[in-house]
């Protein structure tokens, strides 16, 4: 069950995204927010797993809010507008929905964040290994051995200690297979290993000596290495 708030200025707007997820059974919305600063409020406690997000609203707009966020849940754009839906994707949008949008294209969207919800669990569950899918094999990879990870095109590279191994994945998904907060999204081409970070800037990370920039998006998310 995905736990779910949703975030837009527009009651109406809020109040079809009530209706469609009363027929998703794997939905659970749990509230409803017109106040940004009471969305942010319930998302720091941490027990958010899908977030439905308007951009256009009076006092922050929704990339900016996502920004903010040290821990962001799956998240789905609810939009009048489509010139901002790049700057979503770069934020690991799961989808971008255009108003007004069908239950058909409601429920797509659903079941896209549900699989990558699994996937993290089923990561999850493993704690000290995973599995990647490289060519037709499917090679365990213990966490620990895990630098960091590196968009190539349509495929990630799995940096290791002793090596490195291509999968056919896209970020979003290699985001959801490597549990948080051991790793953590520092551009839109990059995930780290917490435990191999020895030293960062707010720019920057230094990943057993290897030098990764960080994007301006993702810096906040820095935040969280001094926190545990």
């Amino acid at each position: 069950m995905l736990k779910t708030i949703a975030l837009d200025d527009e009651p109406v707007a809020l109040q079809i995204i009530q209706q469609h997820c009363r027929t998703i059974p794997f939905v659970q919305l749990e509230a409803v927010f017109t106040n940004p600063n009471e969305a942010v409020s319930w998302l720091r406690e941490g027990n958010t797993d899908l977030l439905f997000l308007d951009i256009q609203m009076p006092d922050i707009s929704g990339l900016e809010l996502l920004q903010g966020l040290h821990q962001r849940p799956l998240t789905i754009f609810t939009t009048a507008y489509s010139e901002h839906a790049v700057q979503g994707f770069e934020l690991d949008a799961i989808d971008y929905l255009l108003k007004p949008f069908s239950a058909e294209r409601f429920l797509k969207a659903c079941q896209k964040a549900k699989g990558l919800f699994d996937l993290r669990n089923a990561a999850s569950s493993a704690e000290k290994f995973i599995f990647i899918k490289t060519g037709p094999e499917q090679v365990r990879v213990a966490m620990e051995d895990i630098l960091f990870v590196q968009s190539a095109g349509n495929y990630v590279s799995f940096m290791l200690k002793d090596g490195k191994l291509l999968s056919r994945l896209t970020m979003a998904e290699t985001e959801a297979l490597l549990p948080a907060p051991d790793f953590i999204r520092i551009h839109r081409s990059y995930i780290v290993s917490r435990r191999h970070i020895n030293r960062f800037e707010k720019s920057k990370v230094y990943c057993n000596e290897i030098t990764l920039p960080v994007a301006s998006a993702y810096a906040p998310l820095l935040d969280s290495l001094t926190q545990r």
